[in-house]
């Protein structure tokens, strides 16, 4: 008898993820595209300028904790696709405010910016929940370093196109574009996502060999009607595990840098390098590209060190802190002034940092089955604290200084610290197991033994 192949309706699924993420990072990356055209239109300065860019940061990261639970309660499609119905409209809402009266069109660009990001807020969480549920453990640093990289992928598409559109008929159009194309992808995302168990066309060898290598799949189709939905005394648990708090610490760190190259960065190359808003536009994709090639190749060096028998630790830290230390290189940015040199560091920082990007696999590796989503929240809340103080931070700096030394400086710190973090509080990586009953922190099963409670004595495991 011939034995049935398997079907790859996964890696459909993983196309859905990286499609959707690179919209939703290319709608956040609309303002800055338009950030100096922008402010000279309205007359506002650096700081001024910094709070516009940080008022997606202050809802997204209100939002993350009520998103997760949405996900957990009403599942991965029904959330995932209200939201890009959502954002994509604020987002086409921010191309009409150019005509309004300066106070009015400053106020008016916040609370849209706010909106696109608490209406973003389920997208990470829920991408990390997918990949828990439709990717083997072997495959699954490859498929959320897949979907992570359409950040950069987002960047190096959109920003030439952006800059051109900015260029040749005004900052507005920007946001009609990406909002109108957001709202369409909404439509495709409904027909095209489900839950393994449930969708059409898995056979049921794709389906067990999915399930027997680690994936959750019925973690939608497992929810019984009328179930309340996670316990938000599953926070608290999740708060006291000494592995968790340094995953959140680092992710802060690695968002501080995603957040100067989404908000600032094509700031600083026409106001610090003198280039046009055209060139920004061009020069800003290079690192965006090199940060996309780093981030697939991160998750794929590290799903290799695990099928070649090395702990799911050592195959997550050590393409997390090689990468991190490299972009380290951004800072020597100050010290040079051929532009082919200055885009050479940002390209190499861009990239390091794309490699590092494995907060999320490590999410899907961790997270609690029946709290996946809101696990990825709680991660998810934590590291874009870094959306709201980065831009603020960085406009204070160039403020004071009248230049981005000094912010560049605060940037490479960031990894640095996340290299801390990784390497002497993040300890071992393993799935967390709640309990019903008071707890002192979750235990862990499946992948490696438990982490220790936060404020143990445990040693920090190698990288």
């Amino acid at each position: 008898m011939q034995a049935i192949k398997q079907t790859r309706v996964r890696y459909l699924i993983l196309l859905m993820l990286f499609l959707v993420t690179t919209i939703n990072y290319a709608d956040r990356a609309t303002i800055s595209i338009a950030g100096s055209s922008l402010q000279k239109d309205l007359g506002i300065d650096a700081v001024t300028l910094g709070y516009i860019f940080s008022a997606f940061g202050w809802a997204y990261v209100l939002g993350q904790i009520p998103g997760g639970w949405l996900l957990d309660r009403f599942g991965s499609k029904r959330v995932y696709a209200v939201s890009i119905f959502t954002w994509s409209l604020f987002t086409l809402l921010q191309g009409f405010v150019g005509g309004m009266p300066v106070a009015w069109a400053v106020t008016t660009m916040f609370m849209l910016r706010f909106l696109v990001g608490f209406a973003e807020a389920p997208s990470f969480p829920g991408n990390a929940r997918i990949v828990a549920a439709w990717f083997p453990t072997a495959e699954r640093g490859t498929a959320s370093a897949v979907f992570n990289s359409a950040q950069y992928f987002a960047t190096a598409l959109f920003a030439p196109l952006m800059g051109w559109i900015v260029h040749k008929f005004g900052w507005e159009h920007v946001f009609v574009m990406m909002g109108a194309l957001g709202i369409v992808f909404s439509g495709v995302w409904l027909k095209t996502i489900y839950n393994p168990k449930e969708h059409p066309r898995i056979n049921r060898v794709e389906l067990e060999h999915i399930e027997q290598n680690g994936g959750l799949v019925d973690m939608d189709s497992a929810r019984k009607p009328g179930s309340q939905g996670p316990r938000w005394d599953y926070i608290r648990q999740l708060l006291t595990n000494r592995m968790l708090v340094g995953v959140y610490l680092g992710q802060y760190c690695i968002n501080g840098i995603t957040y100067f190259f989404l908000t600032w960065f094509p700031v600083y190359l026409v106001q610090e390098r003198g280039m046009s808003i055209l060139k920004a536009g061009f020069i800003a994709s290079l690192p965006a590209l090199c940060g996309f090639i780093g981030g697939v190749l991160g998750g794929v060096i590290s799903d290799w060190l695990l099928r070649r028998g090395h702990s799911l630790t050592l195959a997550r830290k050590l393409p997390i802190v090689t990468g991190l230390l490299l972009s380290t290189s951004m800072v020597f940015c100050n010290y040079i002034q051929a532009e082919w040199m200055v885009v050479g560091f940002m390209t190499l920082a861009f990239f390091g940092k794309g490699l590092g990007a494995l907060g999320w696999a490590v999410v899907a590796d961790t997270s609690p089955k029946q709290i996946a989503g809101l696990s990825g929240g709680l991660f998810n809340t934590f590291g874009n604290i870094a959306s709201i103080t980065t831009p603020i931070v960085i406009g204070y700096i160039i403020s004071a200084t009248g230049s981005f030394k000094w912010a560049l400086v605060y940037v490479g710190a960031n990894a640095l610290v996340a290299v801390f973090s990784y390497l002497v509080i993040v300890g071992r990586i393993q799935r967390v197991e709640l309990r019903d009953g008071p707890t002192q922190g979750g235990s862990a099963h499946r992948e490696e033994a438990p982490a220790a409670p936060l404020g143990s004595q445990g040693s920090a495991a190698s990288a």
